[in-house]
């Protein structure tokens, strides 16, 4: 593997915004027991529809302890590098920077990449999601990816 290539901001919204599709929508969680946090993890292979070289891998992570715990990823795998994680929609379940036990989301920079930090490690807050399952949704329309169904989250009435 090669280590990852210097992508700038468009070429990263050129990965965001090409139509995907997933191939295996029936995907099966794995117990992870021994890992630390104990989770439940399901791994989704997606293509992209207009380019058939273009492969990403969407990941659900879901602590077995804490619902809050959890995190929907989308990451891009080139051929012959490492795995470039694209985004990372996460649970309230810690603080990351002046973000405090609130839903967020992490999404890969030109900055982040060329300053040799983690391509997503930026983070802004959110209210679109409080759940696993609405983090999904918002990452499939975020991505315009199609061939999984996931329901977006209820809005708070109070």
């Amino acid at each position: 593997m090669t280590t990852t290539k210097l992508y700038t901001d468009a070429e990263l919204n050129t990965l965001r915004s090409m139509p995907k599709k997933v191939l295996n929508p029936g995907a099966r969680w794995n117990q992870k027991p021994r890992s630390r946090p104990a989770h439940s993890q399901r791994n989704y292979q997606v293509v992209s529809m207009n380019d058939d070289k273009a492969r990403f891998m969407i990941y659900l992570r879901q602590n077995l302890e804490d619902e809050t715990d959890f995190s929907c990823g989308i990451s891009y795998l080139a051929k012959g590098a490492l795995p470039l994680t694209l985004a990372r929609y996460n649970g309230p379940s810690h603080i990351h920077g002046d973000i405090d036990f609130q839903p967020h989301i992490h999404r890969a920079t030109e900055r982040a990449i060329a300053a040799g930090k983690r391509a997503e490690s930026e983070a802004e807050a959110t209210d679109r999601f409080e759940t696993l399952q609405g983090a999904l949704a918002c990452l499939l329309a975020d991505f315009a990816i199609t061939g999984l169904n996931a329901d977006y989250d209820q809005p708070r009435l109070f």
